[in-house]
């Protein structure tokens, strides 16, 4: 939950849709509801399975995880 005056809770979730805006999303609108979907989808699977994330010293949100979990075990 969002607590007032907290400009910081939402800020992964705007960081997000501006990667998919100027990095993905096609000139013009899209036809039918299901392209837009589609879309949507094929960027969510690129951005946490492909993309490099400064954050997590170039490595894909996945590969983080599957790195730390390796370090737990």
């Amino acid at each position: 939950m969002s607590r007032r005056g907290n400009c910081w809770d939402n800020a992964p979730m705007e960081r997000w849709f501006r990667s998919f805006k100027y990095e993905w999303m096609q000139e013009g609108d899209y036809l039918t509801l299901g392209q837009a979907m589609d879309d949507v989808r094929a960027y969510v699977m690129y951005y946490n399975f492909f993309r490099p994330h400064r954050y997590n010293q170039g490595l894909a949100p996945v590969l983080t995880k599957k790195n730390y979990r390796g370090l737990l075990n």
